[in-house]
């Protein structure tokens, strides 16, 4: 079975008060505006994309 894997893009400033966001934006490979990186499809990836889903799309 082949794994599924989703692409993040960081579209907002990573500079946000509260470093919990932080952490999971640098935990997800975020450092610039427009960067993408690719993750395995799963409940972990997506629970921190949703922690931070006001700064990033997905694709």
């Amino acid at each position: 079975m082949a794994v599924k894997n989703i692409n993040v893009k960081l579209v907002k400033s990573r500079f946000v008060p509260n470093p919990k966001q932080r952490g999971t934006l640098k935990a997800l490979g975020l450092w610039r505006i427009g960067q993408s990186t690719e993750h395995q499809d799963n409940s972990v990836i997506r629970g921190m994309i949703f922690k931070v889903k006001h700064l990033v799309e997905i694709l």
